[in-house]
């Protein structure tokens, strides 16, 4: 029986692990945490809809329920050359015949950053965003500012949707305690037209929103630094704030940053469209890098998302597979890239989709809160195995 190490927790990572134990491969998964985060459904954490319980599920729990072994250690180091992985207790690991990594990425670092909260960061960070929005709404009033920031060494590290969905989430909170009126909320961004990648139609639905809520925008200039009470530009404005969210761009992790491993400008390990690391002579090595911590080629609007990072492990899994018996049904990821996601509001939602064909935004008033909601109850199921796995999902 053949050997799989996979390094990370998340959407890559536990759906590999997953694929392959059920092929028959003796599977080890290393996780720096000891639950797999619902990162889509963390957005209500910090309105308490939801507890912090709610959008976890125990890694030990997946491991008896599929039967792949689990280390919770972080990764310290990767080598290509020597075949081997450092963990952060001295432990290296080096007896497999396939390495996934699903590890995930770093985050941008803008000077201040510390002064900001990030729904997307660790996700002890959704329980001090929820403290920070408690005292304020205790106070009766303030500036609430939340946005995203982009990295012009790889567009497709780009995460705001999180940050539209928690501002409308904090909106619809504040309006249900009678003390919206009291409070002011602008949403930042340092691109032009923040949301573009959804499509044309989205942005002018996007812009329509904003207007509605009363929510401010503040787009188009670089953002230089953050203080302790607000944002400053490159124009030397400064947007004041008793609380910022912000959202940084996905950054190459720095343990590939550290390693012999083929990187783009950003630091993403760089696959083929099967997601595997190749050789320098063009080979297929036993590394496959899927989710965030990979490259991701394609179209301009391509973006990093949980399904994306999915297809890549059921992919990666089978390709493996196909390499065993000696098949070449390889595939790859690109002809699944689109943008699919239901942006929540708290009180309704929106239905967003592109692909290389169109582009659309659905809004979906009051029924789309529950179909999220429903998905995030289907996301923790279906990961534990006790309903079937939708197909494409």
């Amino acid at each position: 029986m053949k050997k799989v190490l996979v390094l990370g927790g998340g959407f890559a990572g536990v759906d590999a692990a997953t694929y392959l134990t059920k092929m028959g491969y003796n599977v080890t998964l290393v996780s720096d945490r000891e639950y797999f985060y619902i990162y889509p459904t963390s957005i209500w954490v910090p309105t308490r809809e939801s507890e912090f319980k709610d959008v976890c599920v125990d890694l030990k729990e997946l491991q008896r329920a599929h039967g792949f072994e689990l280390i919770i250690d972080a990764v310290e180091a990767i080598s290509k050359a020597e075949n081997s992985v450092t963990l952060a207790s001295g432990k290296v690991l080096n007896d497999y015949d396939y390495l996934i990594i699903g590890i995930g990425a770093s985050k941008m670092k803008p000077k201040g950053v510390e002064n900001t909260l990030s729904i997307c960061g660790a996700p002890e960070q959704a329980l001090a965003i929820r403290d920070e929005i408690d005292k304020l709404i205790e106070k009766g009033s303030g500036k609430i500012a939340m946005g995203f920031g982009g990295n012009p060494k790889d567009s497709s590290a780009v995460r705001g949707g999180p940050g539209f969905e928690l501002l409308f989430n904090v909106h619809n909170l504040l309006k249900k305690k009678g003390i919206r009126d009291k409070f002011e909320l602008t949403f930042f961004a340092p691109m032009a037209e923040p949301g573009k990648r959804m499509g044309p139609q989205a942005l002018k639905m996007m812009d329509v929103f904003f207007t509605k809520l009363d929510i401010n925008k503040h787009f188009g200039k670089k953002i230089v630094e953050f203080e302790k009470d607000g944002v400053v530009f490159e124009d030397n404005s400064k947007l004041e704030a008793d609380f910022m969210m912000f959202i940084p761009a996905g950054d190459g992790h720095d343990v590939i940053k550290n390693s012999d491993l083929p990187q783009n400008e950003a630091g993403f390990v760089k696959t083929d469209d099967t997601s595997c690391v190749l050789n320098e002579d063009g080979t297929m090595s036993n590394i496959y890098a899927i989710g965030d911590v990979a490259a991701l080629e394609g179209y301009d609007w391509r973006a990093k998302q949980g399904h994306i990072a999915e297809v890549m492990a059921k992919n990666a899994a089978h390709n493996i597979e196909q390499r065993d018996s000696g098949g070449s049904d390889f595939k790859g990821y690109n002809q699944h890239l689109n943008i699919l996601c239901v942006m929540d509001s708290g009180d309704g939602a929106a239905f967003v989709y592109r692909d290389e064909k169109r582009a659309f935004m659905l809004p979906m008033p009051f029924i789309g809160h529950w179909m999220k909601k429903a998905w995030g109850l289907y996301c923790r199921n279906s990961k534990l195995g006790k309903i079937p796995r939708i197909p494409g999902m």
